[in-house]
């Protein structure tokens, strides 16, 4: 049997030059468009980097000077060790940040397969009434937050701010995991279960394996909104060392002066965790979000 060759031109789609000198001009100038519009967002960071570097002679000099005439590197020194013990602070936030992992995580992560799998009741209008509490300003609640943490001797304590995730979770967490775990296909628990599974085997060896984007997704969310949390430490935490970084940074500023390099050091320390996590964590980030809006 004789096997014909097809001509090149055939097997092998030509594409024009000019169609992808075209396509690479338009990848050029997107590119171009983003890099600039992403110049305003970027300056504030480059002041914060570039002041926490300066002597103090030159952070209030006009116009600004993005360049600092020598760089000062006793600034982080100081603002770590000698101006505040912001390495305790950092430890304290670290704690509260850790706990309240566990809570966002694994508590959100139960409740939202609960949501999602398990079928009992009134589950529609108990899931309705969980994100309904989407609705309520935290504001509204920390009155009644803080006469109970007094009630119970609570207050001023980490305890305070670890508690209320462990016990309560958050509804939006709960309402990612629950949208992700429709995604899965119930024939998995299924056959789980012929297998022998009980439904907490079914939740820890057949779903949260499956879940590593809405939980890489939840992990971040948490970590950001924990470390960078101001209100609630403010209001339930009197004594100075158990406060935590962001509170901490506020006594940086003085009432007749204020500390800006040092401030800008701890400030550039404080932000250096959240931007790594962030770019370790993005891709999972992203499609966490993404899948949790695709109902299966």
């Amino acid at each position: 049997m004789k096997v014909v060759a097809l001509p090149r031109s055939v097997t092998r789609p030509r594409v024009s030059r000019t169609r992808m000198a075209k396509e690479g001009l338009r990848q050029l100038i997107l590119y171009t468009v983003l890099a600039i519009g992403a110049i305003p967002f970027l300056l504030p960071l480059v002041f914060m980097v570039s002041t926490s570097l300066k002597p103090k002679g030159e952070v209030l000099l006009v116009p600004i000077r993005w360049i600092p005439s020598h760089i000062v590197w006793d600034n982080y020194y100081q603002a770590l060790f000698g101006y505040m013990p912001l390495y305790k602070y950092t430890w304290n936030t670290l704690q509260v940040v850790a706990a309240n992992l566990i809570g966002d995580v694994f508590v959100c992560a139960l409740v939202g397969y609960a949501f999602a799998r398990v079928r009992a009741p009134g589950r529609t209008l108990l899931f309705a009434l969980v994100l309904s509490t989407m609705m309520l300003p935290g504001h509204v609640v920390l009155v009644p937050t803080y006469v109970i943490f007094s009630a119970v001797h609570l207050r001023n304590t980490l305890w305070a701010l670890i508690l209320p995730n462990l016990f309560a979770g958050n509804a939006f967490y709960i309402f990612l995991f629950r949208q992700f775990f429709q995604t899965i296909h119930p024939e998995l628990a299924d056959a789980a279960k012929i297998d022998g599974c009980s439904q907490w085997g079914v939740f820890s060896r057949v779903y949260l394996p499956l879940s590593k984007p809405v939980l890489a997704t939840v992990a971040v969310f948490s970590f950001f909104t924990h470390w960078n949390s101001f209100l609630w430490p403010l209001i339930l935490i009197d004594t100075k060392e158990r406060l935590t970084l962001a509170v901490a940074l506020k006594f940086f500023q003085g009432a007749h002066t204020t500390e800006f390099s040092l401030l800008m050091a701890a400030s550039v320390f404080a932000l250096a965790p959240c931007l790594i996590l962030f770019f370790v964590a993005q891709r999972y980030l992203i499609q966490g979000v993404v899948v949790t809006g695709v109902k299966g």
